[in-house]
């Protein structure tokens, strides 16, 4: 039977990213009525998600980078000796049923996985990439809520948006009074979740498990100050 499984011997190595994305995810906007263009109860329960990711999946993540409906999970070590499915399968399962639990939603929801091969040269990088694509959300969100909002239809929306770049986008939303570098910082740069080693118990002779923080206010990773965060994380320059 083991050699029917097709993706059986699928194995990674550490270190990688797995990164999960809520699938179909507007029905769930709906059905909780989430505030437009972002709500801050789905942030903070999508937040609740990263630490149990990291405390209870089993797959003992460094730290959670999450916006919108995305989860980036860092793992420097692997369970299942890194067999791929079971990684994907059991990080997708359970941030689905954590979600499911924090939200107590009555309908199932669900999240793909994938992983991206990483290296300590290739983290700042990788971060950088998914906190840009989180300014460019928080553009188009605000920029389709507010042209819904002037009686356009979501198709008419999505056709008026087509390729338009991000300096003008944020002027759009200038002329109507709202300056997106302004708003706040969950909703540009995301939020960002990770173990920090409490220090040795001289008493008990051996460092104390690890605590949890979490960043509301995310520095840009590509500054020196998100540089050092994931440096100090990492423990590579």
């Amino acid at each position: 039977m083991k050699e029917r499984e097709i993706f059986s011997n699928l194995f990674t190595v550490p270190p990688i990213f797995i990164r999960l994305d809520g699938r179909g995810f507007h029905r769930l906007t709906e059905e909780l009525c989430l505030e437009k263009p972002f709500d801050k109860r789905f942030c903070e329960a999508m937040t609740r998600v990263c630490r149990q990711l990291i405390t209870g999946s089993g797959l003992s993540p460094l730290f959670a980078y999450t916006f919108s409906d995305e989860i980036s999970l860092y793992c420097d070590s692997l369970p299942f000796n890194g067999r791929i499915e079971k990684i994907n399968s059991v990080a997708a399962s359970f941030a689905a049923s954590a979600l499911t639990i924090v939200l107590e939603l009555k309908n199932p929801i669900s999240f793909d996985a994938r992983i991206v091969q990483s290296g300590p040269e290739f983290i700042a990088r990788y971060l950088i990439l998914r906190q840009q694509e989180a300014w460019r959300n928080h553009l188009n969100a605000y920029c389709q809520q507010a042209l819904i909002g002037e009686g356009r239809g979501p198709r008419e929306v999505a056709d008026a948006l087509k390729g338009f770049d991000a300096k003008t986008l944020h002027d759009m939303m200038f002329k109507r009074g709202i300056n997106l570098s302004k708003t706040p910082n969950w909703q540009r740069r995301g939020v960002f979740v990770h173990r920090v080693k409490l220090k040795k118990d001289s008493h008990m002779g051996h460092e104390a498990s690890a605590n949890i923080k979490i960043e509301r206010e995310t520095p840009l990773f590509n500054d020196p100050e998100g540089h050092a965060l994931i440096s100090e994380l990492i423990g590579f320059p």
